[in-house]
């Protein structure tokens, strides 16, 4: 694993413990990380929705200067699959 996915892992607990769902973000040429009801975790399962951007840009979003929404409108955070848990995830994240 990536030490990039190992922080985007420690990033994204801090953030949320839970997910009423599942979700997957994808980190371009870093790998993947999966956030469910049983936490947050490294790996490539399958979700309910999947987010695909840059480590950057997942960094920004992270850290709180990049907004989730305004990321996905400028074209930086791809999202496949559910919406209505995408929008879940941009109030947490966001």
């Amino acid at each position: 694993m990536s030490d990039i996915i190992e922080k985007a892992v420690e990033a994204l607990s801090a953030k949320v413990s839970s997910f009423d769902g599942s979700a997957k973000f994808v980190i371009a040429d870093e790998g993947s990380i999966i956030l469910d009801n049983a936490g947050v975790r490294a790996g490539d399962d399958e979700a309910d929705v999947t987010l695909t951007a840059s480590a950057e840009t997942f960094e920004g979003m992270m850290n709180g200067d990049i907004n989730p929404t305004m990321a996905f409108m400028q074209g930086k955070l791809k999202i496949d699959g559910s919406m209505s848990d995408a929008m879940k995830l941009a109030s947490v994240l966001g």
